[in-house]
């Protein structure tokens, strides 16, 4: 892989070791001989450098050289391999303002967002290091005298990551971390829009592998098109493919995934609500539905597409909203005091225009925003859209930009049942001073997606906890909790210590 960087101005580019002439590093082989793509700023529509991208057969090429790292990789006892992945998160805190740019430079989310998908790279990391020496099995009781029975966990093997451009840091912090502890090496096929975030992170374990006489190849990066990302759906080689990205995408890779007898972890669609019952803090709910509507422009699998507000609160929470987003600073994200910064491509526009017009069409009203900002980049304006009812298809399909649909029900029981309608099961969440209410919403009759929050926004999940969703959102969980075993294999192991050979269930066989 080579690539160019074209505009001086981004000098910082070169503390993580993107140079105009890539010079490798020790147990890393750089290499492409796929099509050229631009790196585009979305802040201003220009490119920011040019990459030679992998075809088959450079993805063929990192798939055996992770297969014979995960030779020595897998010989590492736990402890150690979470010693390397502590070096990691030290390494990204050393990096971390200067990749938190790079992710604001090329996907354009704003600097302290940046940052923050950083962090959490660093916090799984933290994570990880506790779990390598926590992993946990099972001594269950045996129904034959003298034998003991019990529970293994060990590695996959090769596992294949698909990342998409909204979290072009995190997502493969989530899985990396976890999947290095548990044994795994790996190939990573970033976005195609972000290949320079990729290739940083890349380069930042690159140094550590080094550093400790490790294979580069514990971690393979493949930027490519779609063929890379099907050919891994359909590598035997790969046990596991964790994919991030579009319900019709996902799809199609659990097909190819499922056909094999492989494992998948999808992290799909979104089409998250807001649920403001009648006696909610509503100075929270404000707060909260700006962040999450408005925040990495709407750009998050986990940002509020609906609110649905009890109606006796209706008017005051949509005047309140329309307030608070004409003070929203959209501009450029590595300007300090932005909060709104540019969709990530032209496309992106289009989607957002065509989801305003289709929403008008319906009888939709426009109550702020709808319209592209005329600027260099990507930028539009956040949007409030009311006067469409629940069900209309508009409502009902995600359209990933900063827009919200504002929707008025009678009851709590309403409520849930209008966020339970779509397709998608991601986030959710209720803004209540009702106990009944929280427990009604947590409970076997309320919300059916994978994050279930009591007075805090749809976005913004914490580490420990696994993150994911149900329904069309694919059902994968990553990060926190019990995620770590879905990178692993387990084993029932039977020990007959004893001198006998006595048969589960009694059976005499003789």
């Amino acid at each position: 892989m080579s690539f160019l960087v074209e505009d001086k101005n981004y000098a910082f580019l070169s503390n993580l070791g993107i140079e105009k002439q890539n010079l490798g590093v020790y147990h890393t082989k750089w290499t492409g001989s796929g099509k050229t793509i631009k790196s585009i700023c979305p802040a201003n529509g220009k490119p920011i450098a040019e990459v030679v991208t992998g075809t088959l057969d450079d993805y063929e090429t990192a798939v055996k050289a992770t297969q014979a790292a995960w030779q020595i990789w897998a010989d590492l006892p736990a402890p150690k391999r979470g010693e390397i992945v502590r070096q990691i998160g030290n390494a990204l805190r050393d990096h971390k303002t200067d990749l938190g740019k790079l992710v604001s430079l090329e996907m354009g989310k704003i600097l302290p967002e940046g940052e923050g998908e950083v962090q959490e790279y660093i916090d799984i990391c933290d994570y990880a290091v506790g779990l390598s020496r926590m992993f946990e099995g099972k001594v269950i009781p045996s129904e034959r005298p003298g034998h003991a029975l019990l529970e293994m966990w060990n590695p996959l093997g090769a596992i294949g990551i698909i990342t998409a451009f909204n979290f072009p840091v995190a997502v493969y912090g989530w899985n990396n971390a976890l999947a290095l502890v548990c044994g795994d090496t790996m190939v990573w096929k970033s976005a195609g829009t972000t290949p320079l975030t990729s290739i940083a992170v890349t380069k930042i374990l690159s140094k550590v592998f080094e550093a400790n006489n490790l294979p580069g190849s514990v971690c393979s990066l493949v930027c490519g098109d779609s063929t890379v990302g099907e050919a891994m759906a359909k590598d035997d080689r790969l046990r596991l493919i964790s994919f991030t990205g579009s319900t019709n995408v996902g799809r199609r890779v659990a097909l190819n995934v499922q056909e094999r007898f492989g494992r998948s972890i999808l992290e799909l669609g979104g089409n998250n609500a807001i649920i403001v019952c009648e006696n909610a803090d509503l100075n929270m709910v404000v707060q909260s539905a700006l962040f999450s509507c408005v925040g990495t422009a709407g750009q998050r699998c986990t940002s509020t597409r609906r609110i649905i507000c009890h109606e006796k609160v209706y008017d005051q929470v949509l005047s309140s909203l329309k307030k608070a987003y004409s003070q929203v600073r959209i501009g450029d994200p590595l300007e300090p005091q932005t909060l709104c910064g540019p969709l990530h491509t032209e496309n992106a526009i289009n989607e957002y225009l065509s989801a305003i017009e289709e929403a008008k069409k319906l009888g939709g009203v426009i109550e702020c925003g709808g319209k592209r900002i005329n600027r260099d980049g990507y930028y539009v304006e956040p949007t409030i859209v009311t006067n469409l009812p629940h069900n209309s298809p508009i409502v009902h399909k995600e359209t990933f930009a900063p827009i919200v649909y504002l929707l008025k029900c009678k009851s709590v029981d309403e409520a849930i049942q209008i966020n339970n309608e779509v397709d998608q099961g991601l986030s959710s969440s209720m803004f209540t001073t009702n106990l009944g209410d929280v427990f009604k919403w947590l409970g076997p009759k309320g919300s059916d997606c994978g994050i279930v929050n009591v007075n805090i926004p749809t976005s913004g999940a914490e580490i420990g906890g696994a993150f994911g969703g149900e329904k069309h959102t694919g059902g994968g969980r990553e990060s926190g909790s019990d995620s770590w075993k879905q990178y692993m294999r387990r084993s029932t192991c039977t020990i007959n210590y004893s001198k006998e050979l006595p048969l589960a269930q009694g059976i005499k066989f003789e």
